[in-house]
């Protein structure tokens, strides 16, 4: 059995992987722990292997999408000789041992769900083995645009957790505004482009902030703490007078209070960073 890419793990998005690389043409080795989940791609033209073990040493390049990274090693096949693409969610420190373990290894991070596959407006995170990165790359773009984080393999996983981070945040801001909406009437559906659109300058303010991150310094250019503090008072009033969660409000009135009270009033938002990182 030759294959182009071997397939470690059959979930949901194991499975989108494995059909993305035969859109594309390729020849894929598949292989999960429950040979039933192969079935529907050898319908498609994938070779079931029997094994893990027999599936890694059919192909140049393994992608591995497991459970996680016990799952992972007690899988792997020690005497691999070929490149293995680890798409396996864990953290910076699991990716960078299991580098350590030897072998040509390049870790990645999925920045999309399973219906997201094949669309190159999805991107997938990588880092590690540099060389084996630039042969897989050809075959990787299958999946997704290919981002190049550099050799230290922890981080792929570092940015997609923070980058997930920023999307937990964002989701659960919009639903925190939406139940203050509803709460008088509103529709969400009614409110949401509006949210959305605002979504716009917030990303530049982001940008903004990135050099003044880098930096330490923190320029009142847009808004200073001061009138965040007062605006924030407004935020966490209304949402107790509708009697909807108030904790998520408070917690960005707390940090603004904190620097405002340590003479940073006149800074802008980005200023905070330096109470989240004394944390």
């Amino acid at each position: 059995m030759r294959s182009d890419v071997a397939v470690l793990g059959l979930g949901q998005m194991g499975s989108a992987l494995a059909e993305a690389f035969l859109r594309a043409g390729h020849r894929v080795t598949v292989w999960n722990r429950s040979p039933a989940k192969a079935e529907p791609l050898v319908a498609q033209g994938a070779q079931a292997a029997s094994s893990a073990v027999e599936a890694q040493r059919s192909a140049p390049v393994v992608v591995a999408c497991v459970l996680d990274y016990p799952a992972l090693t007690e899988i792997l096949d020690p005497e691999r000789p070929g490149i293995l693409v680890n798409l396996t969610s864990g953290s910076p420190e699991q990716a960078r041992e299991m580098a350590r373990r030897g072998g040509r290894y390049v870790d990645g991070g999925i920045m999309t769900t399973p219906p997201g596959i094949g669309d190159q407006r999805s991107m997938i995170l990588y880092s590690g083995d540099q060389d084996a990165l630039a042969e897989a790359s050809g075959l990787l773009s299958a999946l997704a645009e290919p981002i190049n984080l550099g050799a230290d393999p922890g981080l792929a996983a570092l940015y997609d957790t923070a980058l997930l981070g920023i999307m937990w945040s964002t989701l659960t801001g919009w639903l925190h505004a939406a139940a203050l909406v509803t709460a008088d009437g509103a529709t969400a559906e009614h409110f949401t482009p509006l949210a959305t659109r605002w979504l716009g300058p917030v990303a530049g303010f982001i940008s903004s902030y990135a050099p003044q991150v880098d930096s330490g310094s923190y320029p009142g250019s847009d808004a200073t703490l001061d009138v965040h503090l007062a605006t924030l008072d407004h935020l966490v009033h209304a949402s107790e007078v509708r009697k909807v969660d108030a904790a998520l409000p408070r917690l960005l009135h707390d940090y603004a209070r904190r620097a405002v009270e340590s003479g940073h009033g006149a800074d802008g938002w980005a200023r905070i960073i330096e109470l989240l990182r004394a944390a």
